[in-house]
């Protein structure tokens, strides 16, 4: 569990890795099953299936923070430290929503953030280092990529699941000096429904055009 202490020190852990990695039980991106196994560590047992939640959508205006989307009712505020490349640590805002005991929606987003700057403030790099680090924090495989615009700012989509079933959804913006991350997480392919991550997605609103 403390491994990602001295990854982080290179300077690439951006937004989420760090609240995902930590919660990846809770966000059904490892499998519980099986009391031998290495706390932490996924397992070869697949998910148990689960039918998708009843998602009460409300609107979140973070107009102060310069955005607005839709999650699940009962947002809650966190802050992450994210170790950056001279050892100290950056705070990285986050909300995040459970639709249900297993399925978590979340954005994450920072200011000139160590992953940007490690890598030289280039778009295209910044996007391709997130994503990677995303998926080693998880301990998933990528299943989905592609690149694109979103409001006009480049734009990273991809999916990924881990061996116990678990599947997640996730956005990366590089909006001028600002990244930010979109995340829905399931705890198998069963509780995801492409209309609620499509409904997420897109309500994602920028309203600071950096």
């Amino acid at each position: 569990m403390k491994r990602w202490h001295y990854i982080v020190l290179l300077g690439i852990l951006i937004l989420a890795g760090i609240y995902v990695y930590l919660h990846r039980q809770d966000l059904g991106l490892v499998s519980s099953t099986g009391s031998g196994a290495d706390e932490g560590v996924p397992t070869d047992i697949t998910a148990t299936a689960a039918h998708p939640a009843h998602i009460v959508w409300q609107q979140v205006d973070r107009t102060p923070d310069g955005f607005k989307v839709e999650m699940p009712t009962d947002v809650k505020d966190i802050q992450i430290p994210a170790y950056n490349e001279q050892g100290g640590a950056d705070q990285v805002n986050m909300i995040y929503s459970n639709a249900d005991a297993e399925t978590t929606f979340s954005v994450a987003w920072a200011d000139d953030p160590p992953v940007m700057r490690v890598s030289r403030r280039s778009p295209q790099l910044t996007l391709d280092t997130a994503r990677d680090d995303a998926l080693a924090r998880t301990q998933t495989s990528l299943t989905n990529e592609s690149k694109n615009a979103t409001q006009g700012f480049p734009a990273r989509e991809f999916a990924a699941r881990n061996v116990g079933g678990g599947v997640m959804n996730s956005r990366l913006i590089y909006a001028g000096s600002r990244l930010y991350m979109l995340i829905a997480a399931f705890p198998s392919a069963g509780a995801r429904r492409d209309q609620d991550v499509t409904r997420f997605f897109n309500s994602f609103t920028i309203l600071n055009k950096q």
